[in-house]
């Protein structure tokens, strides 16, 4: 799943606990520049979502929602978390395939959620 995995992971990172119609607000305001620029955070998030090594607060939360993003499409993402998410996705696609590669065949092995899901990030199928 080409926009998969760390699309969610600050992008959604910058999510909480699952509310009525959209994830919490609470890490919205998480520096994303800040953490793609920092190797060693970059590592800690990567191994946290593939369950290598310990996670945050914020991790968890992101190991918890990511598989409900995928599924629905981002449908419970804030504008602001869908532009972390394409900002994060870019980001692994091109300075991380290795770990973006990782990522897809944990959260969505079969690409079941793919199309749909690059379709609600980015207007079209990657």
């Amino acid at each position: 799943m080409q926009v998969l995995t760390l699309v969610v992971l600050v992008g959604c990172a910058a999510t909480a606990v699952l509310s009525a119609d959209t994830y919490t607000t609470q890490f919205d305001n998480i520096d994303l520049e800040a953490i793609l620029k920092n190797e060693k955070l970059v590592d800690n998030y990567t191994k946290c979502l593939m369950d290598e090594g310990p996670c945050t607060n914020e991790g968890r939360t992101l190991k918890k929602l990511l598989p409900d993003a995928l599924k629905t499409a981002c449908a419970k993402c804030t504008e602001k978390q869908k532009t972390g998410a394409r900002k994060v996705i870019k980001f692994y696609q091109t300075q991380h395939p290795e770990d973006f590669k990782k990522l897809q065949q944990k959260y969505d092995p079969g690409g079941k959620f793919k199309a749909e899901f690059e379709k609600a990030l980015f207007g079209q199928t990657l």
